[in-house]
Parts: structure tokens; C-alpha cells; sequence
């Protein structure tokens, strides 16, 4: 491994990325869904960094020069699973001290297994980005065939993309919880109140669950920055169906 390759952004100083701590977020380039509201061509893409993109050796450096002011360090992307360089950072970052967040997509539950069942890899926290219904993800993979994938053998199956997620999501279930949350962006066709009911029935009754809402602009699909956001009244709406259930849903 080339610690030197550039392999995402850095954002040096981060108050709202790791819950209760100050934190550096790495946004890892490469990842294996195509979800038309995302907005991070370059970084999702892999294949043309942003110009500000730092190598490992870059991000250590960083690390150890602000351990008296960071606590924590955020591996996300793109989907950090996919990249080799992501159980590196955790161990290297562990060692200066760091507690360690990994934000992932859910789609790669092998992996993710991997790092929580080792004391040396696994996460001190787990943020899960839920895009939609389990069977509605064939919205965000690009027919199962994401274009510039980081490889073909990562490109998410329509086909079973339902049960790695269930399967991720009972991952991180197993979590401590206060060690783990889970995300949805409010995107109106990828989110109705039947959605929500059916992501909420598969999470744990005392799940930290983050809406957010969503910003038109510059999306990987432009048809995509035609769609008007959820009223405030119907994201209201769709919160207090999620807490029916999920008594911690709230919009971040």
C-alpha cells in the first residue's frame, strides 16, 4: 500500500460528524452505490479526486500534530469498506490515542463483520446510512451495475441488496447504544411514510435514528435537482411516524 496516494478529503476539525466529540473526518474516494440525490460525484466516482485530496501519510500527519485537540477520527466516504486503506487508518489512528467512527452504506456486511469482531479493528462507533425500504434500493445501485464502481465484484446485486442491508442493520443493532446510530436523508421517491415504517421495524426500539433533510443540487442524477424538499409540515410528519416506533428519531 502507497501511503502516499491521494485517497479522499480531510476535514481537519469537525464538531458534528462524531457525536460528543471533536473529531477529523476522512471522506475516502470509491463507492459501490449510485444514489441519484448524492451530490459527491468525485468522491463517489473514485476516479478524480478533488483537488484537495490528501494521502494516509497526510492524514496520520495531521493526526499527531493536532492529539492534543482531536479526540476522535471519522473514516467515511464513499463507502470506506471498499478501500484498503481503511483498517490501516483505524490502527494507526488507534494507536495515536484516537477513538475511532466508520460511516457506512450497509451493503457490505462481510467487511463490516470483519472489523467489529476484531478487538483491533472494530469501530468505537457505527454510523448506518439507510437510503430507503430494503427492496427499494435497486433506486440507488444503477441497475446493480454502478458505473466507475471501485470494482465489478463490489457493484451492489438489486437482487440481494435487501438482505445485506437487514443484515448490516442487525450488525450495528448489536452494538452498544451509545456506540451506533442510523441515518436516512428525507429524498421524496425514495422516502414515504410506508418507508419509514418499514426501515423502523427493522431497527432496535432504542436506535439513535438522524433524519436529514434534502438539498437539491448537483446530484449524480440531475433530474434529481428538479424535486422540491418535503414541506416542513411533512417532514414533521414523517418524523412523528418514526417515532411511533423509534421513540429517538429526530432531524439532525
Amino acid at each position: 500500500m502507497n501511503t502516499e496516494t491521494r485517497i479522499g478529503v480531510l476535514v481537519k476539525t469537525s464538531l458534528v460528524d462524531f457525536p460528543g466529540r471533536v473529531a477529523a473526518a476522512l471522506f475516502l474516494g470509491g463507492c459501490n452505490l449510485r444514489c441519484p440525490y448524492c451530490y459527491n460525484t468525485e468522491l463517489v466516482t473514485g476516479n478524480a479526486l478533488p483537488e484537495d485530496a490528501v494521502s494516509a501519510s497526510q492524514v496520520l500527519a495531521h493526526l499527531e500534530k493536532r492529539k492534543n485537540v482531536l479526540t476522535g477520527f471519522v473514516i467515511s466516504g464513499g463507502e470506506p469498506l471498499l478501500s484498503p486503506v481503511t483498517e490501516y487508518l483505524i490502527t494507526q489512528a488507534r494507536a495515536l490515542g484516537y477513538k475511532i467512527k466508520l460511516d457506512t452504506n450497509g451493503t457490505l456486511p462481510e467487511r463490516l463483520s470483519h472489523l467489529l469482531q476484531s478487538p483491533a479493528l472494530c469501530p468505537d462507533f457505527v454510523a448506518l446510512d439507510v437510503k430507503t425500504s430494503p427492496e427499494k434500493y435497486g433506486l440507488c445501485t444503477s441497475g446493480g451495475n454502478a458505473a466507475n464502481a471501485v470494482n465489478a465484484a463490489n457493484a451492489v446485486n438489486v437482487a440481494n441488496a435487501a438482505e445485506k442491508i437487514e443484515e448490516s442493520v442487525r450488525l450495528v443493532s448489536a452494538l452498544p447504544a451509545d456506540r451506533r446510530e442510523f441515518r436516512t436523508v428525507l429524498v421524496p421517491p425514495l422516502i414515504t411514510e410506508a418507508d419509514v415504517e418499514r426501515i423502523a421495524r427493522m431497527l432496535p426500539a432504542d436506535a439513535a435514528w438522524k433524519f436529514a433533510a434534502f438539498k437539491p443540487g448537483g446530484c449524480i442524477d440531475p433530474s434529481y435537482d428538479e424535486i422540491s424538499p418535503f414541506l416542513d409540515s411533512e417532514t414533521a410528519a414523517l418524523i412523528a411516524k418514526a417515532r411511533t416506533i423509534i421513540p429517538g428519531a429526530e432531524l439532525r
